[in-house]
């Protein structure tokens, strides 16, 4: 966005100041809202870039959210000075106790289960292997002359089998 700043006339004032200006000249009691700002703009400096209602829209985002301007159902207003401080979203994070100094930090406990302490008179046993690898083992390939659906050859269908359906008895009428 620096670009649009650095690309507009050097006889306009940085878009915060004019955006200020507007919202104190325009002095609305709920605030003064984005075409109004706009419209102030224009009327007061006449040669705008091509890109203003752009720059506007980020400059009053960016004022926003830094706290110099608040919105208020769609009207900007400035911050009351004495009023309280702008709180952010969300639970506020708890205050930090200062520790004692001379404490020492122990360093945060591993996530997870302890393990199972180890007995130290206990015997080492060797594990002993199977002869088979862990796991399941990889599917066999088909011999050569099973049944395939490129051979031709009838194959049986994935999933379950079709319900049996009972033979119609003659009723006598």
């Amino acid at each position: 966005m620096a670009t649009e700043e650095v690309n507009k006339p050097q006889s306009l004032p940085q878009y915060s100041e004019m955006i200020l200006a507007a919202i104190a000249a325009l002095n609305e009691k709920n605030g003064s809202n984005k075409s109004a700002i706009s419209k102030y703009i224009e009327s007061q400096y006449g040669d705008i870039p091509a890109g203003h209602s752009q720059l506007l829209s980020h400059h009053l985002n960016r004022m926003k959210e830094s706290g110099e301007l608040i919105m208020v159902k769609n009207n900007y207003i400035k911050p009351n000075p004495d009023g309280p401080p702008r709180r952010g979203r969300g639970r506020p994070p708890k205050p930090k106790i200062p520790l004692p100094p001379g404490t020492v930090l122990l360093p945060p406990r591993p996530r997870g289960r302890p393990p199972k302490p180890k007995d130290p008179s206990a015997p080492v046993v060797p594990k002993v292997s199977s002869g088979r690898p862990r796991g399941r083992p990889p599917k066999k390939a088909r011999p050569a002359g099973a049944p395939t659906a490129a051979s031709g050859l009838p194959t049986r269908p994935r999933g379950r089998p079709p319900k049996a359906k009972a033979p119609f008895a003659a009723v006598a009428v």
